[in-house]
């Protein structure tokens, strides 16, 4: 299970406007903003797609559009996530401290791909990390704590505000498109969502 909520792409109209100062070319931008969305002209698309054609060296711009996104995810994609720490930041929801808050239930976690088997010990699993939580509630004994935090399965899912340039976003998309998890296939079908990714990375490989 992955999603993606409150998220917005911005900087764009800095962006181009700096993609143009080797040449310049100011003159030549014909992108504007429409109901607080910005659009590019057609010679400004025309130059953002030709730069990404000619790779990172030149598509440096990109770095220059951001992305902010609220997701949540299990833990076993956080990991997997955490390849990409240059250039972004994650704020996450506590684990250490939160973790006792409030009681665990089955849509704490991503079970969607489980066999019921497996579900049905997942929820054996949950019971047991919930009768943990109480416990340590009341007593705060640090060892029931801690028997939470060594015993939560990876599937437990963790919501983290992220940002990110389109440059991070375009490599994780290369490397990840293909991947085992489902996961990455949904944050992939999200990115091509993205205002003008497909425009500018992915028509030109057609």
């Amino acid at each position: 299970m992955i999603k993606f909520e409150r998220y917005a792409a911005m900087n764009f109209e800095n962006a181009i406007r700096g993609a143009r100062n080797p040449h310049n070319s100011w003159d030549r931008m014909d992108s504007k903003v429409e109901d607080g969305r910005f659009v590019f002209g057609e010679k400004d698309l025309e130059l953002a797609r030709k730069l990404c054609r000619a790779g990172s060296d030149h598509r440096k711009f990109i770095r220059q559009i951001f992305v902010t996104a609220d997701i949540t995810a299990p833990l076993y994609w956080w990991k997997e996530y955490d390849t990409y720490k240059v250039g972004t930041v994650a704020n996450s929801t506590s684990t250490m401290h939160k973790i006792h808050s409030r009681p665990f239930e089955i849509d704490d976690f991503s079970t969607d791909r489980m066999t019921e088997e497996s579900r049905a010990h997942m929820q054996e699993i949950i019971a047991f990390l919930e009768k943990l939580r109480i416990g340590y509630n009341e007593t705060q004994d640090k060892e029931l704590w801690y028997s939470m935090i060594q015993l939560l399965p990876e599937s437990y899912n963790q919501m983290r505000t992220c940002t990110f340039s389109y440059e991070n976003l375009v490599s994780i998309y290369q490397s990840r498109k293909n991947h085992k998890l489902d996961e990455w296939h949904e944050f992939c079908s999200w990115a091509e969502q993205m205002p003008y990714f497909r425009e500018l990375f992915l028509e030109e490989q057609a």
